[in-house]
């Protein structure tokens, strides 16, 4: 998962950033509501993290100008106004969660699951492919069942790939969702984690449209080669 943090604060800021990347999410972060919204509107994140008070431009306003873009990605507020008013008027304007400061890095990271769930209309935190199931608050990965320990890299991208069973996905796209800005790895790291996470999980559990992309096939495209 791939978050963009619009959050001002130093110290909240560096704390949500290295309390999430320990949990497996990669965070960006600005510090001001201008560039918090040119970020959303051009990069591929899952979800945006937004405070209220921030410089250049409001978070309040930040959030009705993507909602009234059509941007359907999550976004939570994160905020220490903790008026009725304030959480209605947040809710009201198209925020998916009001988490109010200080939280806890597990509940946040949860919120962000929930509300990913809800926006792709699922009720069950587990994604499944086949006899494949990836527990995203738990990190656990099971076969037929049995647990597969998995690397934080090959773990995250399994999870991207099954929360888009059957959509194809390139290599620049999936190298955008993992990846945070200034982040670095070696040119054929997604091959690598592609072919470690068919030797674990077996030679279907992701295919391959060349020229295309790879995805994680659904129940019903399971025994396609």
């Amino acid at each position: 998962m791939r978050v963009l943090l619009v959050e001002d604060d130093p110290l909240i800021g560096q704390a949500v950033r290295v309390g999430l990347a320990r949990l497996g999410i990669t965070v960006d972060w600005v510090r001001d509501g201008e560039l918090g919204l040119q970020c959303a509107r051009s990069e591929p994140f899952d979800a945006v993290l937004l405070d209220l008070g921030l410089p250049k431009r409001d978070g309040m306003q930040v959030l009705r100008d993507l909602r009234g873009q059509a941007l359907a990605m999550p976004i939570l507020v994160i905020t220490a106004r903790d008026a009725l008013a304030d959480r209605v008027a947040g809710l009201d304007a198209g925020a998916d969660d009001y988490i109010l400061k200080p939280f806890e890095m597990d509940e946040l990271a949860a919120r962000l699951r929930s509300a990913l769930r809800s926006r792709s209309g699922r009720a069950d935190p587990v994604l499944r492919s086949g006899s494949l199931a990836l527990h995203p608050d738990t990190k656990m990965v099971t076969k037929e069942g049995a647990v597969v320990v998995l690397s934080a890299r090959e773990f995250a991208l399994l999870e991207l790939l099954m929360r888009r069973p059957g959509m194809p996905m390139s290599r620049a796209q999936l190298e955008e969702r993992l990846l945070g800005w200034g982040e670095e790895v070696a040119s054929n790291a997604l091959e690598v984690n592609i072919h470690n996470l068919r030797r674990k999980l077996g030679v279907d559990s992701i295919l391959n449209i060349r020229g295309v992309g790879y995805f994680v096939p659904r129940d019903e495209t399971a025994c396609i080669r």
